[in-house]
């Protein structure tokens, strides 16, 4: 590729990107609009239209508030390119440290600030306003500072070492960095699995095991059932923060715990939270995760593997202002120009730029298999408990105490949904029989 291509592919697949999602959630919008106070079939006797009325009314105010939150992100991403900031930024780092190692960090933690800092105001919108008023938010601002504060924290522990390490293997083994980073991300993915129920998810929230009584007793029986070893059932104390329920599995080998939220568990019955976790094991027995990670794995290897090749390219720095060293290579047996490793980590940096606004695509494929998955879930928690009714009323609990979408658009989920809208959830656990 020469001249400005690689910039005019992130023009175009941004302006694109922006505009389906536009689409998508104008599309999803207007079915709001015309279908928002009517009842399913199915759903007769379990909402009615003043609730679906409410629904509607929730999710329009977060529609109101991601039209200019979004358009500010698209017009600011345009705007940091088109302006020279990035080039800006690396050149005076560069100037001011003369270490690429100092320069690789500070260069991440300036490229994502002005981003980092535009989300604010519509974080706080949305957490003070629109979910407080749903009654769903209960922070306070302290809370939502210090949360904040602790995530970031968190980031830069877990980025900056290996931003460190990127740099060193893009220094020193140039020709086989790629195959390097990749095992190092499927190494971080395991570690986080392992650390994050014991490290890091204590550090926002409280986890105490869940009492002895009737709910525990059948949960532990589900689990014996289903041969899932773990640390135990532990209740999260999330209406703390919020009303939004939910229930997960999380960590790996010893460290496997289940995780319930107390709201969940104040809105739910002993049957529907059995039938709730016995979902979620489904994912674990049909080794819906192992999967998963089997196929980023030779996915991040392909990923990166390109990578390698494009920032060696002159045209991908020059495309966005940059004027890299070159030297003169051999490269199958031709003379080829290529940009010295001391900046090729701005040329992962730009390589992720290109690819980013290609994310809605992305996302079609994932979450088509993530709905498959959750069907096989679904299917699972019906046999294992030998019921389907209850999970079902779960899912329409849930729904109604989320203020969930129950007939979002086709097109709208297939891009947006990993998981598949109630009333497909509800018509396929008909089909299976059980009572």
């Amino acid at each position: 590729m020469h001249g400005k291509a690689f910039l005019l592919v992130f023009v175009l697949a941004s302006s694109f990107s922006f505009l389906l999602e536009e689409a998508l959630e104008f599309i999803d919008y207007r079915a709001r609009k015309r279908n928002g106070g009517k009842v399913p079939k199915e759903l007769f006797g379990y909402v009615d239209s003043k609730l679906l009325k409410r629904t509607a009314a929730y999710e329009d105010e977060k529609y109101r508030l991601y039209i200019p939150e979004h358009c500010a992100g698209f017009v600011l991403s345009l705007v940091l390119v088109l302006s020279g900031y990035y080039v800006a930024v690396y050149r005076q780092l560069f100037l001011v440290t003369g270490s690429v190692y100092k320069t690789a960090l500070l260069f991440f933690l300036l490229a994502s600030l002005p981003e980092a800092l535009l989300s604010i105001p519509f974080a706080f919108k949305r957490e003070f306003d629109i979910e407080r008023r749903y009654g769903f938010s209960k922070m306070t601002l302290g809370m939502w500072i210090l949360d904040g504060l602790k995530g970031l924290a968190v980031e830069l522990v877990l980025a900056c070492p290996l931003i460190l390490l990127a740099v060193f293997l893009l220094l020193y083994l140039p020709g086989a960095w790629w195959i390097l980073l990749s095992a190092v991300y499927v190494l971080l993915s395991l570690g986080l699995s392992f650390l994050y129920p014991v490290l890091i998810a204590p550090l926002f929230n409280k986890f105490t095991p869940l009492e002895p009584q009737e709910l525990k007793g059948r949960l532990e029986a589900l689990l014996d059932k289903t041969g899932f070893q773990s640390q135990g059932i532990f209740v999260m104390d999330a209406s703390k923060r919020s009303s939004h329920s939910n229930a997960y599995f999380t960590g790996v080998g010893k460290n496997k715990r289940v995780v319930l939220f107390d709201t969940l568990l104040d809105q739910l019955s002993v049957d529907e939270t059995e039938s709730v976790l016995a979902h979620e094991l489904g994912h674990y027995k049909l080794n819906h995760v192992i999967r998963r990670l089997a196929a980023a794995i030779p996915l991040t290897v392909l990923f990166l593997f390109a990578v390698s090749m494009a920032v060696k390219l002159p045209s991908l720095y020059t495309s966005f202002g940059f004027e890299p060293e070159t030297s003169i290579v051999l490269d199958g047996g031709r003379r080829v120009e290529a940009v010295l490793p001391y900046i090729h980590f701005i040329g992962v940096f730009l390589c992720g730029l290109v690819v980013a606004p290609f994310a809605p695509l992305f996302s079609l494929v994932a979450n088509f298999f993530s709905r498959r998955d959750e069907f096989h879930a679904d299917a699972f928690s019906a046999e294992v408990c030998g019921r389907s009714r209850s999970l079902v009323t779960a899912l329409i609990k849930l729904h109604k105490e989320n203020l969930s979408e129950l007939t979002p658009p086709k097109i709208y989920c297939v891009f947006n949904y990993s998981h598949p809208p109630l009333l497909e959830r509800i018509r396929a656990l008909g089909k299976l029989g059980q009572g």
